[in-house]
């Protein structure tokens, strides 16, 4: 018994001695940002002690400085049932959302706000509270654009971050891989190439760049090629050994005589310990745009512009301020030549973590930021814009679910549908007025279409039918003009609204609708008078009424459609009053209409006003009501055609 006691006693200190030294194991690989293989080694804590605190704690953190955030759920979960903290609940938030679970999410950042005071705490998790709600109307930038995989060109492993230049696409793999990461497992990437035009790539003949050679034992990523295609600049880092700079950094390649530089440390880094990553031009090729975390920011990785200085280096960056940048993490600029500016971002309202957004400016010519939408974006990382065919065609990069690997480059193409065309054939028929008679064909009536902005459509003569046709848009308003020597020209207005089918509920690609309208032109002769209808005064005035006024709009029409005649407006009373009293007030009616024409626009010199009277009655000796209102009319007659 004694001695079974020794052996029981002997293996707990194997044991003992055994998780402590891997306990200490872990911790190392945790301080020195080996994430992954710290993550591998209290998973084993773990399986023995599925509560210990310092377990779950490094795991989750690891997962989440390992940009691996929506893994930690569970783990900080754990963590908040032995001790809830402020942290645990509002980094168990950000895993949610990660995970696109908005409700839980916010259960968890609501609880996160009960156990902290801090004000700048408060306001970032109510932040991402009402980035939620934000998330939850996003509408698709492009609707019509379709994101397919590149599977030809991916690999089991990371490929992301291509740029089309020269014919070429470069990108970032982990292909040809010389080790792990160890801060999340992944291969270490190289920069690689293929032959390309726009978004068809030959995958099968991708290349180790070519220009300069990949090192070993390090990552190699974004790539970042100058308009003319002389520079390149790209991040460097993430090297194990203690020799190399601590920080990923910036590194640019100038081509010089027959071939690129050495690539060389940028000044625009500033500080080796500051992380500067996803680097990109202008369209111009002056100003260079890149993500890092130096002090004075607004989050934990903000984007940045610096301008081409006389040596051609690149200094002086600026944030690019709150609009753009949040508490979170915004990376991979893209602008764009029509002054737009793409770039992926985890702190602006979205489905999950990094998502594409655009900031372009509004009518006041601020800045607003909008989500790409469902189409572009997933609960995943989306990012890495470039456009091959501005808006058209280009890539993203995406560790979306269903991929061939990690990170995965995609394609995208606009697939609007083309739209269902309509034409409306417009018949116009041109007819004459034939007293006593049917209207008859008029040939050789000159037929002019005009658009809502008076601008000439189309233009004809009538057939022997009195026919001509014309091609008109649907839903939208034209004017029509008929003239013919020796007859009135005469416009009239004409409308496609509501005379054509929606185009959504057409099958065929071309419909042609087919319309009528009919031009009556009445003869031009000098000195007939013509009746004016339905123009009346009230008794003993000469004041034009409201309904007299529609008819002389008529008139008006007239005058205007035909400029080259004078005419005489005249006004005729019934017999019932004396003759001088009968010649005043139809002279002040003839006025009174002309004063009105006149006030529309018709110049004075094309009208004369004249006073009938009584002494042209129609019918002599009036007994009844209708036959005096016979004779009381107005009249118009040409007394001139100007040349």
């Amino acid at each position: 018994m004694k001695n079974h006691f020794l052996w029981i006693c002997l293996l707990l200190l194997v044991g003992v001695s055994s998780c402590k030294s891997l306990q200490e194991k872990g911790n190392d690989q945790y301080l020195s940002g080996q994430y992954q293989y710290a993550i591998n080694t209290f998973s084993q804590i773990l399986a023995d002690e599925p509560d210990n605190q310092e377990a779950n704690q490094i795991i989750a953190e690891s997962y989440r400085l390992s940009n691996r955030i929506e893994e930690a759920a569970p783990y900080y979960q754990k963590l908040i049932e032995e001790s809830p903290t402020f942290e645990s609940y509002y980094r168990l938030g950000l895993s949610l959302k990660a995970q696109n679970k908005p409700e839980e999410a916010k259960e968890a950042f609501e609880s996160a706000k009960e156990y902290t005071q801090n004000e700048e705490y408060l306001a970032e998790t109510q932040r991402q509270i009402e980035a939620i709600k934000l998330s939850q109307g996003i509408e698709d930038y492009w609707p019509y654009h379709e994101l397919i995989n590149y599977k030809d060109l991916n690999t089991a492993g990371p490929d992301y971050a291509p740029v089309a230049s020269e014919g070429f696409l470069y990108f970032t793999s982990g292909r040809q891989a010389s080790g792990l990461y160890p801060a999340d497992g992944s291969p270490y990437t190289k920069l690689f190439r293929a032959r390309a035009d726009g978004v068809n790539v030959d995958a099968t003949a991708a290349q180790a760049l070519p220009e300069f050679q990949n090192e070993e034992g390090l990552n190699q990523a974004a790539i970042a090629i100058s308009p003319d295609g002389n520079t390149i600049i790209y991040a460097r880092g993430n090297s194990t050994s203690p020799k190399d700079l601590p920080e990923t950094a910036l590194f640019v390649s100038y081509f010089r005589g027959a071939g690129f530089t050495q690539p060389i440390w940028m000044p625009v880094n500033e500080d080796e310990f500051w992380w500067n990553s996803t680097p990109a031009f202008s369209p111009d090729g002056s100003e260079l745009y890149f993500a890092s975390n130096r002090p004075g920011g607004f989050g934990g990785i903000d984007l940045y512009k610096a301008t081409r200085l006389a040596n051609g280096d690149f200094g002086n960056p600026v944030n690019l301020g709150p609009t753009v940048n949040t508490p979170g993490n915004e990376l991979f600029p893209r602008p764009t030549v029509d002054g737009k500016f793409f770039f992926s971002s985890d702190g602006h309202p979205g489905f999950g973590k990094l998502d594409l957004f655009v900031a372009e400016p509004n009518e006041s010519g601020e800045q607003v930021i909008k989500n790409l939408g469902e189409n572009f974006n997933s609960q995943n990382d989306d990012f890495a814009i470039f456009f091959t065919e501005y808006p058209k065609a280009g890539f993203i990069s995406s560790n979306r679910e269903g991929g061939v690997g990690d990170d995965d480059i995609y394609y995208f193409e606009d697939k609007t549908p083309k739209p269902k065309i309509v034409n409306v054939l417009l018949n116009v028929y041109t007819k004459q007025r034939v007293a006593g008679e049917p209207d008859a064909v008029l040939e050789q009536a000159r037929v002019v279409l005009y658009d809502s902005l008076s601008k000439q459509a189309g233009g004809d003569f009538s057939n022997s039918n009195g026919r001509v046709r014309f091609t008109l848009t649907p839903n939208a308003d034209f004017t029509i003009i008929a003239s013919k020597t020796g007859y009135f020209s005469k416009s009239i207005p004409y409308s496609t609204v509501g005379k054509t089918p929606d185009p959504a509920t057409l099958i065929q690609e071309v419909t042609n609708i087919t319309l009528d309208t009919t031009i009556v032109l009445d003869q031009l002769v000098l000195d007939r008078s013509i009746v004016l209808e339905n123009i009346y005064y009230d008794l003993d005035k000469a004041d034009i009424r409201p309904d007299a006024a529609v008819e002389l709009d008529k008139l008006v029409q007239i005058l205007k459609d035909n400029p080259a005649i004078r005419i005489e407006l005249s006004s005729h009373t019934d017999d019932r009053s004396s003759d001088d009293y009968n010649q005043d007030l139809s002279q002040r009616r003839a006025q009174s209409a002309v004063d009105y024409i006149v006030s529309q626009g018709i110049d004075a010199d094309r009208l004369v006003a004249k006073g009938y009277g009584e002494s042209q009655l129609i019918i002599e000796n009036a007994q009844t009501e209708e036959e005096h209102q016979t004779n009381r009319r107005t009249e118009f007659k040409v007394i001139e055609i100007q040349q």
